[in-house]
């Protein structure tokens, strides 16, 4: 596995993994604990609530794998909609170790592109076949890195712009500077027919050094090595929202606690918070309105 980035997405899948095993899971990922294992980093770190001494109130294995279960299912449920609405094409950009195309019920007809680094793909690759999963959709793997050319990979790949597409950038555009993200959002728009729909995440404000200081961030860097805040960019962002409305798109923005309240479960409010900033994005092209989900 690649480093920095590549370690983010076995802590996703941590969160997944012990979102999983909860009585109350908001989304069930069975490939999840497998990718924790097979990875030498990771192979130590818990999948279930039992194995975090201090459970929901750990601030990594608790809050934020909370958190990473919520956001997993928000977007799951933004995908079938796209998917009941009549969209059959579905891009997930920055793919990670996301099982959507295996772990959904998807309807006839529907293509997974998972756009990622060939190093990220080809470890997903070897743990899916050793565990003999088998997609539930026609599914394309498309090894290349966003800060390349990825348009015409994906056009290679079979991505018909002329009919609608579902994009997925779950905990991408977190990691881009501001003007990758509006190169990105750009080519999105270019690729995209009317009634394709948009889902990512963002952080809309810059953090106060106490939130920097927060437990989530100390102790995902100290106890695993993870420096979330190195990742981040820290440009100022972008108004990607705006920019899709002048561009045709009718957008929804929220916080998580929005998506709390909805589901009834997730990570709660606290001092601090470093999952205050956040933003969930949902944009529709030019459609009347997003509240399909």
């Amino acid at each position: 596995m690649d480093a920095g980035v590549g370690v983010t997405a076995l802590l996703v899948a941590a969160g997944r993994a012990i979102e999983a095993r909860r009585a109350d899971a908001l989304a069930r990922d069975p490939y999840a604990e497998c990718f924790v294992r097979a990875a030498p980093v990771s192979a130590l770190w818990p999948v279930s609530l039992e194995e975090v001494p201090r459970g929901d109130a750990d601030p990594v294995w608790g809050r934020l794998a909370r958190y990473f279960g919520l956001r997993t299912r928000v977007l799951d449920d933004a995908l079938r909609s796209a998917a009941r609405a009549g969209t059959r094409q579905f891009v997930l950009l920055g793919a990670g170790l996301d099982t959507r195309a295996f772990r959904l019920d998807w309807p006839s007809g529907s293509t997974v592109w998972e756009v990622d680094r060939p190093g990220v793909l080809g470890f997903k690759e070897r743990v899916l076949a050793a565990v003999g999963a088998v997609s539930s959709a026609g599914r394309v793997p498309v090894p290349v890195d966003l800060r390349g050319d990825w348009a015409a990979a994906l056009l290679g790949a079979g991505l018909d712009p002329g009919l609608p597409v579902a994009w997925l950038a779950e905990g991408l555009l977190l990691y881009l500077p501001a003007a990758a993200e509006r190169r990105l959002i750009g080519v999105i728009d270019e690729l995209s027919a009317p009634g394709s729909m948009l889902g990512y995440e963002v952080k809309l404000l810059e953090e106060a050094r106490a939130v920097r200081d927060s437990p989530v961030y100390a102790e995902a860097r100290e106890r695993l090595g993870v420096d979330l805040l190195a990742l981040f960019d820290g440009d100022p962002r972008p108004d990607s929202a705006a920019e899709l409305a002048a561009r045709g798109w009718r957008t929804e923005v929220g916080t998580p606690y929005d998506h709390v309240r909805r589901y009834g479960r997730g990570p709660r409010p606290e001092p601090d918070d470093a999952l205050a900033a956040n933003r969930w994005v949902f944009a529709v092209k030019g459609a009347a309105g997003v509240s399909r989900w």
